[in-house]
């Protein structure tokens, strides 16, 4: 049949013949042949009216899964991750109806059946027409939630999965956003930090200075650390790295648990290689050798002066032999990416534009409660749990040994990535 009616809308009963096609096995240009549509049609419509009913338990969809020598602690940067990827679910027809593993399929799985799509379709059409479908009582139900939760810094990710009956999605919720509906509390667009045009860096004049000793980075590179990790892929990772606003401090040195998602810290008045091999031996103590041995096997920071004492960092006060540490190349910040996108949540609440003492940031139980709340978010990647939870479930030892030290998990109706956390 050719598509003689392309430009018309989709009706039920092509709906349900849509269903069928899914459960049949047809692909999408087979659906759109029958229904004498154009193949972008059909595609666009099983793919906006489809349903989520199964989401993945792992934390993420990696294909390797069942042959996972990492105990299943999903993140991006393990060495094997390879995403998980179903020509029937991700490509055509789009759906998981009539898949023949379907009662067996461990990974997020999606239906697409006619009378919900209808009943979708229908409620986009009245909202584009008539304006949008809410009363005053669903409005000051739904402001009662996001209004404080956006002027907390949390984003309508954060908001949906923290407050799982607030009955819309997170596409949802920035539609509303957008449309004014929060207006009257001064929520607009610009409250939220996607929308918010970055603003540039000063450039500021480069002066070089030749590097006094390299002795410390050999075999200690980058390609050195992906040979490493290649041989032993079943070794946890800490990533380093240092966050100061004033060249005189103070300083936070920081670490990033890859296989939890979860943040640490210290604070320093000095950035010193010395205050960062304190840093690691005070790491020890609170955790004790068997967890650091177990949880912080390699070290990944940069090639920054305070790093270099390659020596102190991989020997305990023995002598031995507790870590390993390697550098990433120069210029190459993304080698630590996790660690660089956790930065920008920690800049949410400790900007640069302001020193970190005038924030309020005067010590060690300052920082402990700023990493109290960064590690109560959900985050995305482990399907909106948060750092805290990962590591109740992996690591409940590790986890009291950081709530001992006075790092706390934070309701998350409650959780603050503003400046004014430290005000409080």
């Amino acid at each position: 049949m050719t598509a003689t009616n392309i430009n018309k809308h989709l009706t039920l009963e092509e709906r349900k013949i849509i269903e069928k096609g899914i459960e049949s096995g047809s692909t999408k240009t087979a659906i759109a042949k029958t229904l004498g549509k154009d193949n972008s049609t059909i595609g666009k419509e099983i793919a906006q009216h489809r349903t989520l009913t199964y989401p993945c338990a792992l934390p993420l969809e990696c294909a390797v899964y069942k042959k996972c020598k990492h105990g299943r602690l999903c993140h991006k940067d393990c060495p094997d991750y390879r995403p998980f990827y179903c020509p029937r679910r991700d490509r055509s027809p789009g759906a998981c109806n009539g898949c023949p593993t379907y009662a067996n399929c461990r990974f997020s799985k999606y239906r697409y059946e006619a009378y919900k799509a209808q009943a979708n379709y229908k409620e986009v059409l009245v909202g584009a027409r008539k304006g949008l479908d809410l009363d005053k009582d669903d409005v000051d139900r739904l402001a009662s939630i996001v209004v404080p939760a956006i002027k907390k810094g949390l984003s309508p990710y954060h908001i949906v999965h923290m407050y799982p009956n607030i009955g819309i999605s997170e596409k949802t919720l920035y539609n509303y956003i957008a449309q004014g509906v929060f207006s009257p509390w001064n929520i607009i667009n610009m409250d939220l930090r996607q929308k918010v045009k970055r603003k540039q860096p000063k450039q500021e004049t480069v002066t070089y200075k030749k590097r006094e000793d390299k002795k410390h980075l050999k075999g200690r590179l980058y390609t050195d650390y992906l040979q490493y990790i290649s041989e032993e892929p079943d070794l946890s990772i800490v990533q380093m790295d240092t966050i100061y606003n004033r060249i005189e401090g103070p300083f936070i040195q920081t670490f990033h648990f890859l296989d939890y998602d979860f943040s640490f810290g210290f604070f320093h008045e000095e950035r010193t290689a010395e205050n960062m091999v304190k840093g690691i031996n005070l790491l020890e103590d609170i955790i004790g050798k068997d967890l650091f041995m177990q949880h912080i096997q390699v070290s990944l920071c940069d090639r920054g002066t305070e790093f270099s004492d390659a020596e102190g960092i991989e020997k305990d006060s023995d002598g031995l032999i507790r870590t390993r540490v390697f550098y990433c190349d120069p210029q190459a910040a993304g080698q630590k990416g996790t660690l660089e996108k956790r930065h920008t949540e920690w800049r949410y609440i400790l900007p640069k534009e302001i020193g970190l003492r005038e924030l309020g940031l005067l010590g060690q139980d300052d920082l402990n409660l700023v990493l109290s709340h960064l590690n109560s978010v959900p985050r995305e990647k482990t399907r909106g749990k948060s750092p805290f939870e990962l590591l109740r479930f992996f690591c409940p030892e590790l986890l009291g040994a950081f709530t001992d030290f006075g790092i706390h998990e934070i309701p998350k109706d409650e959780v603050i990535l503003k400046p004014y956390l430290l005000k409080k």
